[in-house]
């Protein structure tokens, strides 16, 4: 049996257990799988064709168009192959949670950019964790 390389590539991004956003340059969505589904609230048929704005709180949005206008512009971006972002972001219902997430830019036969995919984890449960000990040293310290 040969290998089918679009096939694993197709089936890995579907049914990866991080989400999987694509954007296109002017931060539409075009791609959204299941797991993008279950850490953000959205079904694909919500989230394709809407800006990144459903997932960007409010006051973060003006900072990362500001950055998402530039790497589209210039094809440059800040964030190396496989540096780890973390950001607050939003779920449907509003709910603020933390995420990591890394980015892969997409570009056309020409070298210009059209996109950028993001891989994402839900990271919350674990920042609330870090906080918790975080303040329980701090109460054990005497906040040294």
């Amino acid at each position: 049996m040969d290998f089918d390389l679009n096939r694993f590539s197709r089936d890995l991004v579907r049914d990866a257990a991080d989400a999987v956003v694509y954007a296109d340059a002017s931060g539409v969505i075009r791609f959204w799988n299941a797991a993008a589904s279950r850490v953000f609230g959205f079904s694909a048929a919500e989230a394709v064709g809407q800006s990144l704005d459903i997932i960007i709180p409010e006051n973060l949005r003006q900072r990362h168009w500001d950055g998402y206008r530039a790497t589209m512009r210039t094809g440059r971006t800040r964030y190396g192959a496989g540096d780890l972002l973390a950001v607050p972001a939003l779920r449907q219902d509003g709910t603020r949670i933390s995420i990591e997430f890394t980015i892969v830019p997409f570009r056309d036969d020409d070298g210009r950019m059209i996109g950028i995919a993001a891989i994402v984890r839900d990271v919350t449960r674990r920042f609330a964790e870090m906080k918790a000990l975080r303040d329980e040293l701090a109460r054990a310290t005497g906040g040294r």
